[in-house]
């Protein structure tokens, strides 16, 4: 059960450009020590505002040598997971934040923040009865409809696949989530917590029109750097507003 206070948070935000201007920002430190030193995940903690914060990074690519940002859910899981074990029920809420796809015909625009309502996978696709819940993997997320009104977000489902582009099976597959934003993370990140027993919701900036005419990883790219300062504005507003407050006040 989570605890009434919130006054412990951590963050998981899978890239580093996504991460780097809110560590700024915070003045976090980066601790060396908290992941076991095979992992080539990154961890930064302080205090903001009276709160403990952690700030977790998924690392850089070494198994295959490109050096690119870790991204996709098998790092994401494990850092996840990894992170909450090593606070040892000291956390009181993961909120997972990054950059995301966004569908126009769910009222997505570039720059538009998301606050998830739930997670699920649009690739993990077993067509045999007893494993689709799975592959599916729903989750809900923490309700946030106060954070929502405070600082002005969108809400809706994340659906979370291994590919940036896309294909007919995954637009079906989507659409059947009834996604309003896509990304790379968040469901893996999702079920860590569960494993943990650790309420969590995501924040998501969109780079790009998963159902528009522009290619993904043009508009990605052409739009990270201004979906990364969103992220460094509006996440020390949700400190603010989420510390200090009951779950239940969320």
């Amino acid at each position: 059960m989570p605890k009434e206070k919130i006054n412990n948070l951590v963050f998981s935000i899978a890239m580093e450009d996504e991460a780097k201007p809110f560590i700024d920002h915070l003045g976090l430190k980066a601790d060396a020590d908290f992941f076991p030193k095979e992992a080539p995940f990154h961890a930064f903690t302080g205090t903001y505002k009276g709160c403990e914060v952690t700030v977790v990074t998924s690392g850089k690519d070494h198994v295959h040598e490109t050096g690119v940002d870790n991204v996709g859910t098998v790092p994401a899981a494990v850092a996840t997971f990894l992170a909450l074990q090593k606070l040892d029920g000291k956390a009181d809420l993961l909120i997972n934040a990054g950059t995301c796809g966004g569908f126009r015909a769910m009222d997505a625009h570039i720059g538009d923040v998301f606050l998830t309502t739930g997670v699920a996978n649009h690739d993990r696709r077993i067509p045999i009865p007893a494993f689709e819940p799975y592959g599916v993997g729903l989750i809900k997320s923490v309700s946030v409809p106060q954070l929502k009104a405070n600082i002005g977000a969108k809400e809706g489902v994340c659906t979370t696949g291994n590919s940036l582009d896309k294909h007919d099976v995954d637009d079906f597959h989507m659409k059947k989530n009834e996604a309003s934003v896509k990304d790379m993370e968040a469901a893996a990140i999702g079920w860590a917590c569960e494993l943990h027993k650790m309420p969590h919701f995501g924040i998501k900036v969109v780079t790009d029109i998963v159902d528009g005419d522009k290619p993904t990883e043009e508009e990605f790219f052409e739009n990270l750097s201004h979906a990364a300062k969103n992220l460094q504005e509006t996440l020390p507003k949700v400190i603010e507003f989420v510390c200090g407050r009951d779950h239940d006040e969320l």
